[in-house]
């Protein structure tokens, strides 16, 4: 691909991008709900496309493109495990939604705080999720680098495409908070959708129709048409790639924190019923994209390469190929200013506000955007290490957010559980994900998120039997959730 061609696709969608930004600024942004959650006010339509992109970043065209190029079909049955996961929205999101109004909650930790009656289990949530966020972070950070590194010849290096991802990153979150990232979002996952489904389109002409694609990889790589296939899918490691992807949409605070933005339980109900269209479509082409590459390259040494294969491709315009390309840059950044917003409101409401309780609302906010770039900074790092598979990366931070599962589940259900049960399921599992993850280690076969799951409903569940709940909270909360969600049926 021509370098000058790519340098002017970004110069393009950088403006593009920066006035859409700047024309979403609707009044001031002087306080948390309005600058995180722009105040709660996001329509269907936005919500839909901003969670698409938001939730559908590098990952999908890199990642999952890199791991069906490794694995095969078993690729599919994972991301489609993943969008069975979003179901849980369809429990959880109402709850969420009117608990954000009720109380004013900023954050997921801040609700669990409130809902235990303890600032110590909402700065351990926080400090949790900012921990395995920030390798999230740099999954989509290494995404653009490889991208640019692969589709232009290694003319333009890895660090190069981090660093223009972690700058426009910022750029974006600071312009307008989240209502800049929403808008932008929207802008991205249009490219991102209408540009890749056209190139599947080409793609799938050049190998020689839809029924010359599948016909070369039954006659020539059968394998990659089953389970376990070339042995990379084995049922445990399917298991615990999966397990922690099902959880994703509760377990990741990014995620989660969205929840508390449509303007009401209607615009929620849009956003997810356009998300849930938009998302498998999209695994539908990054499954193809992933074969593409497998059938015209094979033999990468690194599976994450496969869409600069596909994107240099002969049968693909370069024009076209630059439109995508720009594409999944902005999901990537899209998921990385998503995240350092919500990694610095956690810092700022649920650390620093619970340490300094004198800190007003406009302190928290000012701190808030202090530890955008520092958050930004620490994601480039991490990012320069270039570690493992992008979609196994992406997996093993999930691992690590996924022991806050049980406490979710009993903040909305489960009258009985307490804060010292809070306590010593996010720790004591988390650490232990920490330690699997670092020592590469698989106990009995099983992945870290599993044993972090097991063990982590265990603990809740055995610490709260033996510890005593806040009961009146927890009947005030839950007994006002159940009532609204009655009324609003």
């Amino acid at each position: 691909m021509n370098v000058s061609l790519i340098w002017w696709g970004l110069g393009i969608y950088i403006v593009i991008a920066l006035v859409v930004a700047f024309l979403s600024r609707t009044g001031k942004q002087t306080n948390m709900g309005a600058y995180f959650l722009g105040d709660r006010k996001l329509g269907g339509f936005v919500s839909a496309l901003s969670y698409s992109a938001t939730t559908y970043s590098a990952f999908m065209l890199v990642g999952l493109a890199g791991l069906t190029y490794q694995g095969g079909i078993g690729a599919l049955g994972f991301e489609l495990i993943y969008l069975m996961g979003v179901s849980l929205i369809a429990f959880f999101g109402p709850r969420f939604w009117i608990a954000g109004k009720k109380y004013g909650y900023i954050t997921p930790s801040e609700m669990i705080g409130d809902r235990y009656q303890s600032k110590a289990a909402a700065i351990a949530i926080a400090v949790s999720n900012c921990l395995f966020l920030i390798p999230y972070s740099a999954v989509q950070l290494a995404g653009v680098g490889y991208l640019l590194q692969g589709v232009s010849n290694q003319q333009i290096s890895f660090s190069t495409g981090v660093i223009i991802a972690v700058v426009l990153a910022i750029f974006f979150a600071y312009i307008a908070g989240i209502r800049s990232v929403a808008w932008t979002d929207s802008l991205q996952s249009l490219f991102m959708i209408i540009g890749s489904i056209f190139v599947v389109l080409f793609l799938i002409r050049e190998i020689g129709g839809l029924t010359g694609f599948f016909q070369q990889l039954e006659n020539h790589h059968p394998e990659m048409l089953t389970v376990p296939g070339n042995g990379y899918f084995s049922f445990l490691s399917f298991i615990g790639l999966t397990i922690p992807w099902f959880f994703f949409s509760i377990s990741n605070p990014q995620v989660s924190q969205r929840l508390f933005m449509p303007a009401s339980l209607k615009s929620m109900r849009h956003m997810l019923l356009g998300f849930m269209i938009f998302g498998f479509v999209y695994t539908l082409v990054s499954i193809f994209w992933g074969y593409s590459a497998f059938l015209l390259e094979p033999g990468l040494d690194n599976p994450d390469l496969a869409t600069p294969v596909v994107l240099t491709s002969t049968g693909v315009p370069p024009v076209l190929a630059v439109i995508v390309m720009i594409g999944i840059i902005a999901a990537a950044v899209s998921t990385i200013d998503s995240i350092l917003l919500t990694v610095s409101s956690m810092f700022a409401k649920d650390v620093y506000g619970n340490i300094r309780q004198s800190a007003t609302d406009q302190v928290q906010l000012q701190i808030g955007k202090w530890i955008i770039p520092v958050i930004a900074l620490l994601a480039y790092l991490f990012a320069e290490l270039q570690l493992d598979l992008i979609a196994v990366l992406s997996v093993a931070s999930s691992a690590g957010l996924i022991v806050v599962v049980p406490t979710i589940i009993g903040t909305f259900f489960w009258k009985r559980g307490t804060a010292a049960a809070v306590l010593a399921s996010t720790i004591i599992p988390g650490a232990v994900v920490l330690l699997l993850e670092l020592l590469q280690a698989k106990p009995l076969g099983l992945a870290s998120g599993l044993w972090g799951l097991i063990l982590s409903a265990f603990l809740f569940i055995t610490v709260s039997l033996f510890t005593k709940p806040p009961a009146e909270k927890a009947n005030e909360f839950i007994g006002y959730i159940n009532a609204n969600l009655h009324l609003k049926k």
